[in-house]
């Protein structure tokens, strides 16, 4: 069976003596009850293949496909296919940089990630790290007031709008994730389908509350973040080729550390969809909350 190590942390553990692209149903049962308690896991030196990868993610539930290639997998590189470093004004480049602000993955769209699993193929010399932070330590914590301040608020989720708040414009077709339908509208606490616990839903995909002036919802939002990612409810964890970490979506932010983006630094991504029952959300019927028009790629 194998052998789970909490990390220093509020959440998380590493997973050892056990091979993911082989695991025994028993194995399997513990790594699952493993997630749901630590909501994120480290398993060392895996060495996973393309299809061994997506098989780890599909027993978590359905994948969501991110590119158009066929693959239920994507690869998250600083390194063109043509193997030249992008540089700034390349829109994956600007996806890269703006993937450094806290986030859940998916939460801009209808259907919200259940889990990412990411594995490391090629790292930098120094630093690249994927820092997580958990959600559920961060409301726990919260005092009364505010827990009453922020029950039944809501807030929008847009990619549109956390990329040009860092600084980047985009356009439907130009990264994953831009599509025509509404501004998804997500509650600032989120009950966690299967343990039950409650956790801050936030993020820099989130950015209006409706019935809320605009410049005192994103100091709200602001100012849960700042809180909300504080140790010990962090980790980073520093890639080692080979590595597999997957963490909920439901109750951990992540976000991608720099480093020196003249170095390639390469990893492989496995997104899994989130159930519809618990996930899927209605969004802003008419006019787009985050202001931006979508063009269909040509």
């Amino acid at each position: 069976m194998p052998t789970i190590t909490p990390l220093d942390a509020s959440f998380g553990a590493v997973v050892t003596d056990i091979k993911l692209a082989s695991m025994s149903d028993a194995e399997w049962k513990a790594v699952e009850d493993a997630f749901h308690q630590y909501a994120a896991l480290v398993f060392p030196a895996q060495h996973l293949s393309d299809d061994e990868h997506v098989a780890f993610g599909r027993r978590f539930g359905k994948i969501e496909v991110l590119r158009n290639d066929g693959n239920e997998f994507a690869m998250i590189s600083n390194k063109a296919a043509d193997g030249h470093i992008l540089s700034a004004e390349e829109k994956r480049f600007q996806s890269l940089r703006g993937n450094e602000g806290w986030h859940t993955d998916s939460s801009y769209m209808p259907l919200a990630a259940k889990a990412s699993c990411l594995t490391a193929l090629v790292v930098p010399g120094s630093r690249g790290e994927t820092e997580l932070a958990d959600m559920r330590d961060a409301y726990d914590k919260l005092d009364d007031a505010m827990k009453a301040k922020i029950e039944g608020l809501v807030a929008y989720h847009s990619l549109y709008a956390s990329q040009a708040k860092a600084g980047y414009v985009f356009r439907t077709g130009e990264s994953y994730g831009f599509h025509k339908y509404g501004t998804p509208i997500r509650p600032l606490v989120k009950v966690h389908p299967v343990t039950g616990r409650k956790s801050l839903f936030i993020g820099r995909h989130a950015f209006r509350i409706p019935g809320m002036d605009d410049a005192a919802a994103q100091k709200l939002l602001d100012d849960l973040l700042e809180y909300a990612v504080q140790p010990p409810r962090t980790y980073a964890h520093q890639w080692q080729p080979g590595d597999v970490m997957i963490w909920d979506n439901r109750c951990i932010l992540h976000r991608a550390c720099p480093y020196d983006y003249s170095e390639p630094r390469i990893m492989r991504h496995v997104r899994v969809a989130g159930e519809p029952e618990t996930e899927l959300v209605q969004t802003a019927p008419d006019e787009r909350a985050d202001g931006f028009e979508p063009v269909a790629a040509e």
